[in-house]
């Protein structure tokens, strides 16, 4: 049930409505979204932009190596992720394409080394690819369209090494069509990295611990939300990491930093202090997203809700469909 590939029209994937209230679950398409949003809504949307994250390096064996930029550390080197480094703290020589570079460990993990920052850009604009999940599988071939649809239509600030999915349902027309309605359109940033894609392997929720990731909140939008939020209006985030950053934010009432980052992972008990509906993807089991999900909607609604799915034979996944949960 793992999408492969984007829907045909972004904004024709399916949308599992439920409301927590009631228990309803109800059938659509994600166009219908118009009609489950209302006058005074203000819809929060994460513009981090994807940027071509994942490299395939040449040892010099002749093996390749798969490489994932995790972020940019300064003077040419950048913090990754690789299978096949061995456990030895020299650095290995490594080339993509004519340019070399070397992988080596320092104290928190891998580290790829480039001659400058100029010399990484162009790598990563000549040689990278989108980083997809691990789960799509396209024979080692990743398809020309991933370059626009592992990508949200209002994507602006680079930084993400995995998209924030929710928002892939968006189109320009649809979300022109959301402004006519009333509803306010708020975006803040918060670039996806390991902490929202790693799995869970703790005993217990307590015991894990969230990689920090970088967001912003300028102060406009900031205290616009405060205003929105003191006159009642409900606050609808668009996927999990819009979601962490406004709770991030407004664990203070609205008076933390509104740039930093966050490690903030929200699991069941969690209270919630901003936002009052979801629009989320479906999520692997272990991981981070669903269990903010679980914390939302509760264990037993959301059990429910993906049994509905599976039996209705939703998409899953980065490339699959949403819920919208009120």
């Amino acid at each position: 049930m793992i999408a492969q590939h984007p829907s045909g029209e972004r904004s024709r994937s399916r949308l599992l409505a439920c409301d927590r209230a009631t228990g309803k679950i109800e059938h659509r398409r994600f166009s219908d979204i118009t009609g489950y949003l209302r006058k005074g809504d203000v819809l929060v949307l994460n513009d981090s932009k994807v940027f071509p994250a994942r490299l395939k390096v040449r040892k010099e064996t002749g093996g390749l190596i798969d490489v994932l930029l995790v972020q940019p550390l300064g003077n040419g080197a950048w913090e990754c992720l690789a299978r096949g480094i061995g456990r030895g703290r020299s650095a290995i020589p490594v080339t993509i394409g004519e340019h070399s570079a070397s992988i080596g460990r320092d104290n928190d993990g891998l580290v790829i080394s480039f001659a400058s920052d100029g010399e990484a850009e162009e790598v990563i604009r000549t040689f990278g690819r989108m980083p997809l999940p691990p789960y799509i599988k396209r024979n080692g071939e990743d398809a020309p369209e991933d370059f626009d649809r592992y990508q949200t239509v209002y994507a602006k600030k680079r930084g993400s090494i995995a998209a924030p999915t929710a928002g892939f349902h968006f189109s320009e027309e649809l979300l022109d069509a959301i402004r006519s309605m009333g509803v306010d359109i708020v975006t803040v940033t918060l670039h996806v990295g390991i902490g929202t894609f790693s799995l869970i392997h703790a005993e217990t929720l307590e015991e894990h611990r969230m990689h920090g990731e970088q967001y912003v909140l300028d102060d406009e939008s900031r205290m616009f939300l405060k205003e929105a939020r003191s006159m009642g209006r409900r606050i609808v985030a668009c996927g999990t990491s819009s979601v962490r950053t406004l709770e991030t934010v407004f664990q203070a009432n609205g008076n933390a930093l509104p740039a930093g980052k966050t490690e903030l992972f929200i699991y069941p008990g969690y209270a919630f202090r901003a936002v009052d509906a979801l629009i989320t993807n479906f999520h692997l089991p272990r991981s981070t997203p669903l269990m903010l999900v679980a914390a939302f909607m509760g264990a037993d609604a959301l059990r429910k809700a993906y049994e509905e799915a599976i039996t209705g034979g939703y998409r899953f996944y980065s490339y699959g469909d949403a819920m919208f949960i009120s």
